[in-house]
């Protein structure tokens, strides 16, 4: 009889990670509303179904195009402090996309290549925020990986 259970929790075991659904958000949209509702809402409300069903959600973030300006440390000092509705919203939008990294276990990837060209180094780049060389590159590997791609654009 022991030897049954150990087999199945064995094999239960070898399955977990079949448990497991992966997503890759590939996020360009400057836009407010539009990060919310498929980054910020999306993801929470994606991760509490899988978790309902007894799965988990991995979700990674590729940040890149107008998706530069909602991972800046400092807002105001940053090339986005012309839009009076981001500067007004983003305390708010920091506390809610820090808890995502905490919260959800959300990986966020920043396309380098880019970056100079948005007056960005990396020392401007919110702390949980990975720098990778290119979107490109952090897409192929995560499709790779198995992560279904989901465009969020304007």
């Amino acid at each position: 009889m022991k030897k049954i259970v150990l087999f199945l929790t064995l094999l239960g075991l070898g399955q977990a990670d079949d448990e497991t659904a992966k997503v890759v958000y590939d996020l360009t949209t400057s836009n407010i509303a539009k990060f919310e509702k498929n980054i910020l809402k999306g993801v929470a409300v994606n991760k509490a179904y899988y978790e309902g069903n007894l799965k988990e959600l991995e979700v990674t973030v590729v940040i890149h195009g107008g998706a530069y300006r909602f991972f800046v440390k400092d807002i105001e000092k940053s090339m986005f402090n012309t839009s009076l509705k981001l500067v007004e919203a983003y305390p708010e939008l920091q506390k809610r996309i820090a808890s995502m990294a905490e919260t959800y276990d959300v990986e966020f990837l920043m396309c380098k290549a880019s970056m100079p060209k948005n007056h960005l180094e990396t020392k401007d780049v919110v702390k949980y925020v990975k720098i990778i060389p290119n979107s490109t590159i952090g897409l192929i590997d995560k499709q790779n990986e198995g992560f279904a791609y989901i465009p969020v654009r304007d």
